[in-house]
């Protein structure tokens, strides 16, 4: 008998509590590049309220506001469900980021290897949603890969910080957080943008928190749909294309790099314009670290997805 998905006029204090929490572990999972929140959320056994309270927002809703009937507006919305569980997620943003945005400055071998393993085991248990291997299959996940490969071998370190921009980085970032298996923050690096709003985070930069924020509401509210209809109608092509982008994409994530060019920005300051995946030159105990540390990423993420199976069917 399947499981009733429990209402806000279901909920207590301590349900809430408990739904905030989990708010806090896709949080922390959307920081992390590699690690989804959407996975996070068939852990938990609310991802299907999640996109049911995100399609609420639909033109009923506009209608109803427009027609200065906020509170029937509102009441047509699942926004407890939706303000409870932001809550957790953004807790989780402001407190791990200064952490992890240390570690990049510190030990950036070391942590780019743990979500190179992240984002390969996530690309594995992906595929494994796929009904069969056939040729097309295959064909459409070459084709991902072919295209991210390409993609982000074009993509600058450096990429711009402007309003635009931000919005647009904001808005593919999270339409992840929905799609089990990929990570927003893994978008975010993929743009260039994943260390900088780490920055923006820590320093409290409101313009950009803002902005970022607008592209993210907007992203959600339509990519939900979309999301929908390509699972429904094209499932297997969709997933596949997912797991080759998801390949192709590791090209940005190796943790040896050689820097190709730099350049110089209005300030005076040199920073980094493109680099090259180079292997380690000798094999020594960072290396050694780097590796063991890829292959706890990828355990993890198979340990996650094997509990999210237990609690919810595949996507």
């Amino acid at each position: 008998m399947k499981k009733q998905v429990q209402t806000p006029s279901h909920r207590t204090f301590r349900t809430y509590f408990l739904l905030g929490l989990k708010g806090f572990c896709m949080g922390a999972a959307d920081v992390v590049p590699g690690v989804s929140g959407g996975t996070i959320a068939f852990i938990t056994g609310i991802y299907e309220e999640l996109l049911k309270s995100i399609r609420t927002f639909d033109l009923r809703f506009i209608r109803l506001l427009f027609s200065r009937r906020p509170g029937e507006a509102l009441a047509h919305t699942g926004w407890k469900f939706l303000l409870v569980l932001g809550a957790g997620i953004l807790t989780a943003v402001f407190t791990l980021a200064k952490i992890l945005a240390w570690l990049l400055l510190t030990h950036p071998t070391l942590i780019w290897s743990f979500f190179f393993g992240l984002v390969l085991a996530s690309a594995w248990t992906v595929a494994g949603h796929l009904d069969s291997w056939r040729s097309a299959q295959v064909l459409w996940m070459l084709l991902g890969a072919t295209g991210a490969y390409r993609l982000v071998g074009m993509i600058p370190v450096s990429t711009p910080d402007t309003p635009w921009f931000l919005f647009l980085s904001g808005s593919i970032a999270i339409c992840a957080m929905i799609l089990p298996g990929i990570s927003g923050s893994f978008i975010l690096v993929l743009l260039g943008k994943y260390e900088y709003i780490l920055r923006a985070v820590n320093h409290r930069d409101l313009l950009t928190l803002v902005l970022v924020g607008m592209g993210a509401a907007t992203g959600l509210v339509t990519f939900v749909r979309l999301l929908n209809w390509l699972l429904k109608k094209h499932r297997n092509p969709t997933l596949a294309v997912l797991t080759g982008f998801m390949l192709g994409s590791l090209r940005k994530v190796w943790p040896w790099k050689k820097t190709l060019s730099t350049m110089t920005d209005p300030h005076g300051k040199t920073i980094l314009f493109s680099q090259g995946n180079i292997l380690p030159p000798h094999w020594d105990s960072e290396v050694a670290y780097a590796v063991g540390l890829a292959l706890v990423g990828f355990l993890l993420v198979l340990s996650l997805h094997r509990l999210a199976g237990k609690k919810q069917p595949p996507p």
